[in-house]
């Protein structure tokens, strides 16, 4: 995954590094033809990277590997007319990191380096081991800290995703298996019925197919787009009750009540065999609750390999919000879920 602010940061970076070798030229070295030419590469240099940061998302994965090999042979000249712009290889590498695949990235690194460390011998009095280790240190280092940047970013995504599929889609596709059962149930002895069943899981598929739609674009829950929390979470719940004035507050913490709401009353349905479930929101001074109760069997350890996901996905949710979730359940007697998110 990328990060926008990372990318910013590094466009930034880029820039200032630089116009500070350029005012270092200019400083230290005549006017020269040789410093005419490395200001005139620099800007050239600078235009083509503003230019290709502008258009990333119009060239395509091919247009920005050429663009990176133009920007890149570029600076290598740059380098060799003025090596104080050696220091503009740190943003070159990310880019090349976001770019391209290991075996190209670990080859753009080593002629990265090389290009530093030839600059930083040539502009040194004398030749130490430093010139030569601290490139090759500032490289790995970052490109270990990129990739592991990258990888939290998946396994971020991988989270949010699975999330996503259990209390949307999973449930969606339980709804539905239940209607079609249902139907195929009372397809000789009541038709009519039948014909209602079906109708609602067409309804349902539809319902599922525009959660997935939205998710896929990290878009918020359907149902919010279409009223306020306390319609979304009335039109799921069996019973509901609204305590407190609702007030507004922000949409991913609306949207994480709502997919614990969702979360609570699958857990209720799939495995609680409640006769009655009680959904409470409340808008109380400085936070929002919501408990979710029923009179089911309660949490007994004995779900099926692979449960539980729905409680911990919970938690998570609340947790990114700065939220708490509580948990009570006494066998035979019921479960209340409780979840508490500061406003």
């Amino acid at each position: 995954m990328e990060r926008v602010w990372l990318n910013r940061a590094m466009h930034a970076g880029f820039f200032l590094l630089l116009a500070a070798s350029a005012s270092r030229l200019v400083v230290r070295h005549p006017m020269d033809t040789q410093t005419v030419a490395a200001l005139t590469d620099a800007g050239l240099l600078a235009v083509l990277y503003a230019a290709g940061v502008a258009l990333w998302e119009r060239l395509g994965h091919r247009g920005r590997l050429a663009w990176l090999a133009v920007v890149l042979v570029c600076w290598l000249v740059l380098v060799e007319l003025a090596p104080s712009f050696a220091w503009c290889a740190i943003p070159l590498l990310f880019v090349c990191l976001r770019l391209l695949p290991i075996r190209a990235t670990i080859a753009a690194a080593a002629v990265l380096t090389l290009a530093v460390i030839i600059a930083q011998i040539s502009l040194a009095d004398r030749f130490d081991p430093s010139l030569v280790l601290a490139p090759i240190a500032v490289a790995a280092m970052t490109v270990v800290i990129f990739w592991e940047l990258r990888r939290a970013g998946i396994m971020q995504e991988r989270e949010r995703l699975s999330r996503e599929i259990h209390d949307t889609l999973a449930q969606g596709l339980t709804s539905q298996r239940m209607l079609l059962q249902a139907a195929e149930r009372a397809w000789e002895s009541d038709p009519a019925k039948a014909r209602e069943y079906l109708r609602t899981a067409i309804e349902a598929t539809g319902d599922n197919l525009e959660e997935a739609r939205r998710f896929v674009r990290d878009l918020g829950p359907a149902a919010l787009a279409r009223g306020s929390l306390a319609d979304a979470i009335k039109a799921m719940s069996p019973e509901f009750r609204l305590e407190g004035q609702e007030y507004p507050i922000d949409p991913g913490t609306q949207a994480v009540l709502l997919r614990v709401a969702q979360g609570a009353l699958a857990n209720a349905r799939e495995h609680a065999h409640a006769s009655r479930v009680i959904v409470t929101l409340s808008y109380l001074p400085g936070e929002v609750t919501l408990d979710v109760y029923d009179n089911g069997v309660g949490i007994t350890g004995d779900h099926q390999p692979g449960r539980g996901y729905g409680l911990r996905g919970m938690r998570d949710r609340l947790a990114e919000v700065g939220g708490t979730l509580a948990v009570e359940s006494v066998p035979g007697e019921g479960t209340a879920v409780a979840a508490r998110i500061p406003v």
